[in-house]
């Protein structure tokens, strides 16, 4: 499996700036296809197998690259937020998001999804010790507003039972991005979300099993465009992007490689127009530049 610090090193001529910088850009593209991904594969596979599956899938590419790497197992007071991470990335958000796809185009869950930037700096401060202005809180409000106005829009005035999934992943995605990143200070950032995978594989197996057995008919007749979904959200979205993502961090600064994020609603509405032939609409695009806009301006007024 290739490594971050081996492309870093194939970089000479580039300042440990661009570097963090163009490797946090691949992590965001990686992440970008999730949605679209997802719902593809969700499309023809069950959505519990797709979001389990592909956590246990990259529990065991995890497990092999801690065992190569020869890496210390976690002292004790590392445990619990490494179930933080485990509960808010490896389970929650996949599971959410999966069940979400099976009927909201990617192109509106992009939306939604664009709030989690802000979504995760908020839980840095509560879990912190930071002290945010009063103009970072009103930036986040008007961030939640503009995504639930979008909701809403879409919805004919209602919101959908898919938007609160979509909402809920959110908020345990933050918490997993906020807690990852406090961990990564004290251990390499690519054995915080292998120790997370492989913590959370105990309790996911037994739930893949029990809902793929009776299902595995429908599994073999599943499409390759469904399985190569589920490849590319198991392999990419929960394991390698994470390892370009704290790579880039540590060249560049959390703050400023974390930028590139900004940019993850715009590449995710064009994956999935490109992947599942959605039309780029306009008002996706304006709510997206809106949401996009008032993260950025939250994270410079923090």
């Amino acid at each position: 499996m290739p490594t971050t610090t081996s492309l870093a090193t194939t970089l000479p001529r580039l300042g440990d700036d661009r570097k963090g910088l163009l490797l946090g850009l691949i992590a965001v593209t990686m992440f970008s296809l999730t949605l679209p991904f997802t719902r593809l594969a969700v499309a023809e596979l069950p959505a519990i197998f797709v979001a389990l599956g592909r956590a246990l899938v990259a529990a065991g590419l995890a497990a092999l690259w801690l065992w190569h790497q020869r890496a210390a197992p976690p002292h004790r007071g590392q445990w619990l937020p490494l179930a933080l991470v485990a509960a808010g990335c490896v389970i929650g958000f996949p599971l959410l998001t999966s069940l979400a796809m099976r009927s909201l185009p990617a192109a509106h869950g992009a939306v939604l999804v664009g709030i989690l930037p802000l979504a995760t700096a908020v839980f840095a401060v509560l879990r912190g010790k930071e002290r945010p202005s009063p103009a970072f809180w009103l930036m986040a409000v008007t961030g939640t507003a503009l995504v639930v106005a979008f909701a809403l829009r879409q919805g004919g005035g209602s919101f959908h039972a898919a938007d609160w999934l979509m909402f809920a992943a959110v908020l345990l995605g933050a918490l997993g991005y906020a807690e990852g990143g406090r961990l990564a200070q004290a251990m390499p950032g690519q054995q915080v979300i292998c120790w997370a995978l492989v913590l959370a594989a105990p309790f996911v197996l037994p739930v893949v099993l029990w809902h793929a057995w009776p299902q595995r008919t429908l599994l073999a007749q599943a499409s390759v465009q469904a399985w190569g979904g589920f490849a590319y959200i198991s392999v990419f979205s929960m394991l390698i992007g994470f390892f370009f993502w704290y790579r880039g961090m540590a060249l560049g600064g959390v703050a400023r490689v974390g930028q590139t994020q900004l940019l993850q609603p715009f590449l995710t509405l064009l994956g999935a127009a490109v992947l599942l032939g959605e039309p780029l609409a306009s008002d996706s695009l304006l709510f997206a530049g809106a949401v996009i806009a008032v993260v950025a301006a939250g994270r410079k007024l923090k």
